[in-house]
């Protein structure tokens, strides 16, 4: 606020609120895809064919390790999305005081910042930080579906003692998806959040080093770990778990609602 004001709480905006879309997009599209994969993998030909005219909400659940592991294999597959976005909005975010005015690496906004990588690393410059990337959202994304899947098993399982009709996920409340979306982007962010520092460190070294150099995966956690020991991977994680349950209470309900709206 006392260098940039209010305006500065939003830099680099603009990037991820695109990124989120394609993200979200990739990891929910993955997510029932590979759900659909592990059904024709694990069910003989014979379920299979009396499962082809059941919609696919009143299909019998996967296994919680089933569905744990397509929430893996969807998260691997967007950070081949969410590797350029972050490089970028970090790129963006971190230009503060004289550090990054004195090595000429001021942007103007994301276009700006695609100009510079395209022009100095090339194609591959956008995937800096990658496998730190790759580690989070395949680890991020087993434990914010799988833990989504397990709440959700839950409040079904609560709600079915108390009635004698069969319930389902698709008629649990709004409140209910919210509480699952919740905790699972709560479980998303803490669990693998030290891989998101080393990453963020990563992508933004062009910024913050004296040297051109840029460090790899373990040098980048040696140096974090010497310059603040194991409390230094987590700085910040408080308010980043905060802030995911909000966000993703309101990304499962979406995602739910409009399943049941258009979903077959």
């Amino acid at each position: 606020m006392k260098q940039e004001g209010f305006r500065g709480l939003f830099t680099g905006m603009s990037s991820p609120l695109v990124g989120s879309m394609i993200e979200n997009a990739a990891l929910f599209v993955g997510y029932r895809q590979i759900q659909r994969l592990i059904r024709e993998y694990s069910t003989s030909i014979e379920e299979l064919d009396k499962q082809k005219n059941i919609p696919e909400e009143d299909l019998p659940p996967l296994q919680m390790n089933q569905l744990v592991l397509a929430g893996a294999a969807s998260g691997a597959i967007a950070s081949f999305v969410l590797t350029p976005v972050e490089l970028i909005k970090c790129k963006l975010q971190v230009q503060i005081g004289t550090t990054a005015q004195s090595l000429n690496h001021q942007f103007t906004g994301p276009f700006h910042v695609m100009r510079h990588v395209m022009q100095t690393h090339g194609l591959t410059g956008f995937y800096r930080g990658f496998l730190a990337t790759l580690l989070r959202e395949a680890g991020g994304g087993a434990f914010w579906f799988g833990t989504y899947e397990f709440a959700c098993a839950q409040f079904v399982k609560k709600r079915q003692a108390e009635t004698d009709k069969p319930f389902l996920k698709k008629d649990l409340s709004p409140i209910e998806l919210m509480i699952s979306g919740g905790l699972g982007g709560m479980a998303y962010n803490a669990s693998l959040f030290p891989v998101d520092v080393i990453k963020s460190q990563m992508q933004t070294d062009e910024q913050l080093l004296s040297s051109s150099g840029q460090r790899t995966f373990s040098q980048t956690a040696k140096e974090i770990y010497s310059a603040g020991g194991y409390k230094a991977f987590y700085r910040g994680c408080g308010i980043t778990v905060a802030r995911s349950a909000p966000t993703s209470a309101i990304i499962f309900l979406t995602y739910e609602l409009l399943n049941r709206q258009f979903g077959s």
